[in-house]
């Protein structure tokens, strides 16, 4: 399998200078935010805290190196830290221990390496199917529960996990345990931020507030007045290791890295998708997925848990307006120096106000906006958005994607089951078909019923268009003829091409003939292989309308019901209706092939019949004037067998084709006289055609038109 082309750095490549300052600041803002949520979650995923910053250096790096998203940040995160944990306690393992340190980077190992695959597999067009309320119900799930977990933060509580029934009861604790000076604290960074944000939405408040942190840390009593901070880490770069695959079975391995790569690519594949279509760029899905195994496979050789994208993170960078990956860059790069000379300076920072950071950052990110517009424009999409919402809070990441992604199948369905749909007829004077609907003064034709179905038709909705057609009939008793216009009609199931024989069936028993029209050609090859050929065949389907009227010898003016008068009330030209051949639109690259089975089954008609009139156009009568003339030049190649049946000279009998072929081209003449050269070259190609297949007839027709010509 073929790797697809890979373009690295994509968000860098011809770098603006102007985004420069947004960037470096944007990315310093992220690496600080990082500190404290990555040391969580590590612990979440049972490795010492340390290991969120270790999974905040050269995981970040690889993915800015891949991602196609100028400003989706990766990093340590809740789903799969918390899908991490949960499994090392299924494997009865400690969390911190040294058995936990060598499982871990296992099971990111193999979550990279499901990554690959997926990436392999083009998985990421399954996020095509998944509608923009699902998207928006989902990011603002997940921002809701990280609010949740990091609420008890702010009272100098610690982070909550789980859903909502469990952070709530999380939450609830810590209210009967809140530290005053704390929840003081972060609430008053909160509302700074947040009115910040209002006012001077380019200002870098947080990282004014995590200074001025620091500061009151170093000056005041701080952890006196029960007030935490971060705990301090000891100087120094992750070890880079291969996992030793020896620690834990690898088949308990594969089936948990499995879940954790599926929630990996949803997730952030999600979120990632949901902030492209706010900010109005495209990304390359399929690369994403590559970026993710990337990133995870630095996490695995640096021992550290796997590594999601990270919505609270590129909130925050969506807020400071970084612009690339720059600030990835900017964000990684720092976390390593202060790895290695600064990480006195984390045991500095206040808790509730780097809690305070990320729930404004988080704030921002919902789209309960959203789903107040829904509200108004569609009860149905919002019940989608409803669901993904509920689903992540209450069932977690992958059951609120499973959710919506099930309504939203529902709903598509459900809608594709009434589709649109309407009888057409004319207002006088006019030549477009429009809706009975629409307006008093469009009238039905005389015994004709028109029917636009505006669906793919399929096992759902077809028992719609055959009722509705049935009902039509039981009021118009006089109808001679339905018309579908099919021009809505992409694609069929075989539930409703059997349906739709079926009906033709029926209308044929009680004398209605039946055509179908107006549809793209690729329907015909899609009702041949559903059996529904001899339509075709039998002249039933139609190019337009207009040519099925004709073919039933309803001509423009069409008469209307109840004597309506339609006289045409324009004097321009005839308008072409016929500029594609009709048999290339019906039967494609099988054009010429089922020609000659036409007239082959027109030849055995003759047989019995002796009708030669037939024969000239077989069941498509009223065919398009090029059609018309491939016809007679293919009934010319037979020539020799219709003279064996009909006892006819065939001398004559090949002066009253040509004498036909020359009336197709003098009404081509006359009435489209642009269309007279294309005639005119297509008429010489025929005619090598016919030499290079008989050239016995074709010294017979040359000569006739050579006597023509000396007769004029």
């Amino acid at each position: 399998m073929k790797l697809a082309n890979i373009t690295l750095a994509p968000t860098i490549r011809k770098y603006n200078k102007e985004n420069l300052v947004h960037d470096v600041i944007t990315g310093l803002i992220i690496m600080a935010v990082s500190i404290p949520i990555s040391m969580g979650y590590a612990q979440i995923a049972g490795l010492p805290a340390v290991y969120g910053l270790y999974g905040s250096v050269f995981p970040i790096l690889l993915f800015a190196l891949f991602s196609t998203s100028p400003q989706f940040v990766f990093g340590v995160d809740a789903a799969p830290a918390a899908l991490v944990g949960s499994a090392l306690l299924g494997m009865n393992i400690e969390g911190g221990s040294k058995e936990a340190l060598a499982v871990v980077p296992v099971l990111t190992f193999f979550v990279a390496v499901w990554l690959f695959a997926f990436y392999l597999m083009h998985a990421g067009k399954l996020v095509n199917y998944i509608s923009e309320p699902v998207m928006g119900g989902f990011i603002t799930g997940i921002c809701t529960t990280i609010i949740l977990m990091q609420v008890p933060k702010l009272m100098g509580g610690s982070a909550g996990t789980g859903e909502f029934l469990e952070l709530a009861e999380h939450i609830i604790k810590a209210v009967r345990q809140f530290n005053m000076p704390s929840l003081v604290l972060g609430s008053v960074s909160l509302v700074i931020l947040l009115v910040a944000k209002k006012l001077v939405p380019k200002f870098p408040m947080a990282v004014v507030l995590m200074v001025l942190g620091a500061v009151l840390t170093n000056m005041l009593p701080m952890t006196a007045w029960g007030i935490k901070t971060l705990d301090a880490v000891e100087p120094g770069l992750p070890k880079w290791n291969i996992p030793d695959f020896t620690v834990v079975p690898i088949r308990e391995v594969i089936t948990i890295s499995l879940s954790v790569a599926v929630v990996i690519m949803a997730e952030t594949l999600l979120a990632e998708n949901n902030f492209a279509q706010k900010n109005r760029y495209r990304i390359n899905d399929n690369q994403e997925i590559l970026a993710f195994a990337a990133g995870n496979m630095a996490a695995a050789f640096t021992g550290c848990c796997p590594i999601n994208g990270s919505v609270s993170r590129t909130a925050m960078g969506e807020q400071y307006q970084g612009k690339t990956q720059v600030m990835s860059i900017v964000a990684g790069l720092s976390m390593l120096i202060l790895l290695l000379c600064g990480t006195g300076f984390i045991g500095y920072l206040p808790i509730p106000v780097l809690t305070a950071i990320v729930i404004s950052a988080l704030l921002g990110a919902t789209e309960f906006h959203l789903a107040a517009k829904l509200w108004k424009v569609s009860r149905t999409e919002f019940f989608i958005f409803a669901g993904a919402f509920v689903g992540v809070l209450f069932l977690g990441t992958i059951n609120g994607v499973l959710i919506g992604i099930i309504l939203s199948f529902s709903e598509m369905i459900i809608r594709s089951s009434k589709p649109a749909r309407g009888f057409l007829g004319i207002q006088p004077g006019h030549r477009h078909f429009r809706d009975l609907n629409e307006s008093s003064q469009i009238h039905a034709i005389k015994d004709v019923l028109i029917y636009r179905f505006s669906s793919n038709l399929f096992f759902a909705n077809v028992q719609v268009l055959q009722q509705d057609i049935e009902d039509a009939l039981e009021q118009k008793k006089d109808t001679k003829a339905v018309i579908l216009d099919a021009s809505g009609i992409g694609s069929m199931d075989i539930t409703a091409a059997e349906r739709l024989g079926n009906l033709y069936a029926s209308l044929k028993a009680q004398g209605v003939r039946f055509y179908i029209t107006e549809h793209i050609a690729g329907l015909n090859e899609q009702m041949r292989k559903l059996g529904l050929g001899y339509l075709i065949r039998e002249g039933c389907v139609r190019r337009t309308t207009h040519i099925a009227l004709k073919d039933m010898g309803i001509n423009r003016p069409y008469p209307l019901e109840d004597g309506v008068d339609n006289e045409e009330r324009s004097a321009s030209r005839k308008r072409v209706d016929n500029r594609v051949q009709e048999f290339v639109w019906a039967f494609g690259s099988n054009s010429e092939d089922e020609i000659e089975k036409q007239i082959a089954r027109q030849i055995e008609q003759l047989k019995k019949s002796g009708d030669m009139e037939k024969l000239l156009h077989g069941s498509w009568s009223h065919m398009d004037a090029f059609d018309e003339d491939e016809w007679l030049e293919h009934l010319e190649e037979h020539l020799k067998e219709i003279v064996n049946i009909s006892g006819k000279d065939e001398r004559t009998l090949a002066a009253r084709l040509e004498e036909h072929r020359q009336e197709v081209h003098d009404r081509i003449a006359q009435e489209h006289p642009e269309l007279a050269q294309r005639f005119k070259e297509r008429r010489h190609r025929l005619d090598e055609h016919l030499k290079e297949r008989r050239p016995d007839v074709y010294e017979l027709v040359i000569s006739l038109r050579d006597n023509k010509k000396k007769e004029e």
